[in-house]
């Protein structure tokens, strides 16, 4: 286990952000989204089958057993804890382990826009943050919440699988549990939480019909709940949560989706000029507008609201990235290579704004 323990210390003193061990091949870090073998002993089949079998949790050796594949959470001490999964190819043992940073990054630190906060501090409803994986999603719900922890007095639970960061309390209650460990399932969980008392409810992903229905059950009665959804926009995340309900299911669950929504967060990865990484965020507010859309099921009209209602706290990607491109934190090749429309945002550079989006919404 030292080795081991070594190439976790290596990663995070490097600034990887994960860890890929697989037998036969050279150990390999992700430092800025780019995959960089080190210098290290292969792993061999003993060695990895030693590592599953100490770093494995005993509650989780039945599934793996079952499954083949699973997700828990390792902490190194003096070195940090890590999103682990552990899964199998071609019959051998695999290790993804993702460092999860044992301080809670503040919005400052993460260059997140003001409007965020606003959405934090939200007294009920459901905020959605979305994007591809590895885009940062998990820490700007930790940012919001430890937020929320800093200035309010409020009960906050969280449901995730694994636990990523750790909270303590501060103004707020927070208790955090494990599925598998503190609780047989997200389902088992989520029918009982209400009774907890909570004031606010993080599901670390919307999986299901179930999760998100409980979630609307929960904004109808108060409550704010934080979750996350795989989407690569805001305006698509409303079509991706009709997707888990049955075709007869959809017109009630956007109703009732129109009046629960509090905003969706849809965020991607950009290079800075400063060889760092930080996130460029759509944001979509439930504005009345949205709500009408959304309720006569114009979705497709939703990206035009983004574009339009700058005043009330939204953007879209396009905006975002001539922002940070104005600001000086990330270069024009960079913010046309992450662009959802490069050749709008092209015209923007040269000083051309064209009102699509009003003109689509009239």
């Amino acid at each position: 286990m030292e080795l081991f323990h070594r190439i976790l210390k290596t990663a995070v003193e490097g600034g990887a952000s994960d860890v890929h061990l697989k037998i036969g091949t050279p150990v390999v870090l992700r430092i800025n989204r780019q995959l960089i073998a080190i210098e290290c002993p292969f792993p061999t089949s003993d060695w990895i089958n030693n590592v599953v079998k100490e770093i494995t949790p005993g509650h989780l050796l039945q599934r793996l057993e079952g499954q083949r594949e699973i997700d828990f959470s390792y902490f190194l001490p003096a070195v940090g804890r890590f999103r682990t999964n552990l899964f199998q190819q071609r019959g051998q043992w695999c290790l993804a382990m993702r460092y999860v940073k044992t301080n809670v990054p503040g919005f400052e630190e993460l260059g997140l826009p003001g409007q965020i906060k606003k959405i934090a501090e939200s007294s009920r409803g459901i905020v959605l943050v979305s994007g591809s994986t590895g885009c940062g999603k998990s820490t700007t719900l930790a940012a919001m919440i430890e937020h929320i922890n800093a200035n309010f007095k409020r009960h906050i639970i969280t449901l995730e699988d694994p636990i990523e960061y750790v909270f303590e309390d501060n103004q707020c209650i927070v208790e955090q549990r494990e599925v598998g460990l503190d609780t047989l399932s997200f389902h088992h969980a989520l029918k009982h939480i209400l009774r907890q008392d909570p004031d606010i409810i993080m599901i670390g992903e919307m999986r299901d019909s179930f999760s998100f229905t409980a979630a609307m059950s929960a904004a109808d009665t108060g409550h704010l709940v934080l979750s996350t959804l795989h989407t690569t926009n805001a305006s698509q995340s409303v079509s991706r949560i009709l997707d888990f309900f049955k075709p007869d299911e959809r017109d009630q669950i956007r109703r009732q989706l129109a009046g629960a929504l509090q905003a969706v967060i849809c965020q991607r990865m950009v290079n800075t000029l400063s060889q760092s990484m930080k996130p460029a965020m759509e944001i979509m507010i439930n504005t009345p507008t949205v709500r009408k859309l959304i309720e006569e099921n114009r979705l497709d009209k939703l990206a035009a609201a983004i574009e339009t209602c700058g005043d009330e706290g939204m953007q879209n990607f396009n905006q975002a990235l001539f922002q940070l491109v104005k600001q000086g934190k990330i270069s024009e090749q960079e913010a046309l290579s992450k662009a959802t429309n490069p050749q709008a945002l092209e015209m923007n550079f040269k000083g051309i704004f064209l009102d699509e989006g009003r003109r689509i919404l009239s």
